[in-house]
């Protein structure tokens, strides 16, 4: 069963972080695409957690190959690291790599997408309820129409996750019939230029009649909205995303996009980093401040986790990235007109 942990590690856990203790340690971390924005923040917040307490930051960019991301991770484990952060760009190709470090004894933390495997642990936000709050945010605002599903990359478990949460709410306005589902696909990558390419075939065979898009990240959704926009419907279609991306962020201002489910990378980065160490100075992955056992992955495998809880941002709520340092006001609100935009006033 699956439980929810809001907020972030408790700072009694954080106790057994003393600075002599982890000096040596090497994190090392393994990205799937470094090339997305949101990762250089994920970045950030590991490696500044890392140097507070002393520790050695290491990693390597698998660049969207399943194949460089295995020998990433022997490389990794060869230059010496003491656990692993990986954000994995395909959960199951990267299995054999998990088996290795956990022959020798190097923690694993699967990093924001699932590995299923009970000897790694696992930190996400609460997926299922980000793909809740991108449904509800566009149902709210039209709950009868065409609906196009953008969904994210098919090996990405995190594709699955959002859409499940995304039916819990869309489901019984499908099966009465107020809602249509005119296009569904996954998005290869999660590239913008997939969904767009995606989105252009349904709009052409629905006849541009689409009420609403539900993307499942601000990329695809990006990708979506310059096809609605080629089309002259941005604007007129209600359209979700997550992340928080700032170009995503100044969309909602401008009036394109509908929702991005906000997941603070600060946030995430920070407790990946807190955990890595207590891992490598030998905490059990239960006795993790805050850990839950998460079980709703494909296989049904019983995770260690640590579940944070994401925002649903739209545009009565823009203030909250702006104040939370997320995000400059002049980054959100460019180019919208004067009046239109509480937080841009």
């Amino acid at each position: 069963m699956r439980k929810v942990l809001i907020g972030c590690l408790a700072a009694a856990g954080m106790a057994a972080l003393s600075g002599g203790a982890q000096a040596q340690t090497i994190v090392g971390v393994s990205w799937a695409n470094f090339q997305e924005e949101r990762w250089k923040t994920d970045e950030a917040a590991i490696v500044a957690a890392l140097e507070a307490a002393g520790a050695t930051y290491i990693s390597a960019d698998a660049q969207s190959s399943a194949a460089k991301q295995l020998t990433d991770v022997e490389n990794l484990i060869s230059q010496g690291a003491d656990v692993l952060i990986i954000v994995a760009w395909d959960t199951d190709a990267i299995m054999p790599a998990v088996e290795q470090a956990v022959a020798e004894e190097i923690p694993v933390i699967a990093y924001d997408r699932l590995i299923e495997n009970p000897d790694a642990f696992y930190i996400t936000f609460d997926n299922v309820e980000v793909g809740r709050m991108q449904a509800r945010a566009v149902f709210e605002r039209q709950p009868t129409g065409n609906y196009i599903f953008i969904k994210g990359n098919a090996a990405d478990p995190n594709a699955d996750f959002l859409h499940m949460g995304q039916l819990e709410v869309l489901q019984a306005a499908i099966d009465a019939g107020d809602i249509n589902v005119v296009g569904e696909a996954y998005t290869d990558g999660w590239l913008p230029a997939n969904a767009q390419r995606n989105m252009e075939q349904f709009l052409t065979a629905a006849d541009n009649d689409v009420q609403a898009v539900v993307a499942s990240n601000d990329g695809t959704a990006g990708g979506a909205i310059a096809a609605l926009e080629a089309q002259g419907l941005a604007g007129s279609v209600f359209v979700s995303g997550q992340d928080g991306d700032h170009a995503a962020l100044n969309r909602i201002a401008l009036g394109t996009q509908t929702v991005s489910v906000w997941k603070d990378a600060r946030e995430l980065g920070r407790n990946a980093a807190e955990i890595a160490l207590l891992l490598a100075g030998g905490t059990a992955m239960a006795d993790i401040p805050g850990a839950v056992i998460f079980t709703d992955g494909p296989r049904g495998e019983s995770m260690t986790s640590v579940l944070l809880a994401p925002v649903p941002i739209t545009r009565d709520n823009l203030d909250i990235v702006i104040d939370a340092g997320w995000v400059t006001q002049a980054v959100v609100c460019a180019g919208v007109p004067a009046g239109q935009v509480a937080a841009c006033d």
